[in-house]
Parts: structure tokens; sequence; C-alpha cells
């Protein structure tokens, strides 16, 4: 079970901080495609990205694995809303599913095979 959660939490990782730089280095062609992006405030998006990219790492240290994952699961939560407001679908759909997965995280790591 050990195993599962360790490649569930990579996973994510391989989810998080390339999507996080992406937000970063990459604004400008994200806000061609996504409405949201082109609504709300750069520094916002800058900020979503670097915390993506942070807890993204801290996902891979077992110390820190499970408010990582808390982490990543509000903040995805708070980016769908974003694109649930401005109508975007597709990366809505992608976070929803960033959110289960961290959920899933968390609850094995606090209730069914912690470290």
């Amino acid at each position: 079970m050990n195993i599962a959660f360790w490649i569930l939490q990579c996973v994510l990782a391989l989810l998080c901080i390339p999507g996080g730089a992406f937000k970063i280095a990459k604004f400008e062609d994200l806000k061609k495609g996504v409405h949201s992006m082109r609504s709300t405030p750069k520094g916002l998006w800058f900020f979503f990205g670097a915390f993506e990219v942070i807890a993204g790492i801290c996902l891979l240290l077992p110390a820190s694995t499970s408010f990582a994952a808390i982490a990543i699961a509000i903040e995805s939560v708070l980016i769908s809303l974003l694109y649930t407001k401005f109508a975007d679908k597709a990366p809505r759909n992608f976070t929803i599913a960033m959110t289960i997965i961290a959920l899933v995280i968390v609850y094995g790591r606090l209730s069914l095979s912690p470290y």
C-alpha cells in the first residue's frame, strides 16, 4: 500500500511542478486560451504557479506529504472555482482530477498507510 501512495505522490508531483512552472513561464501563452487567466490578476496566477511548484516538491518529502496534498487539494478547488466562474471547462476537469488524487493521498497517508 505504501508503494501505491508513493506512486500517486510522484504522479501528482509530476503534474504540479511542471504545471506551476508553466503558469509562471508561459503566462502569456496560457492567457490566450484560458478566459479566466485574462480576467484575473497576473500576480495571482504567479502565486498559484509558485505554490504548485513548492507543494509538488513537498510531496516528495516524507515529512510534508500530507500537508502538501491538503494544500494542493485546496489550491485546486480554488482554481476550479475560478475556471467555473469564467466557464473554462477543459482546465477545470484537470484541476478536479488533481483534487481527487490529492484527497486520496491525504486519506491514505493519514488513515491507511502512514509512513
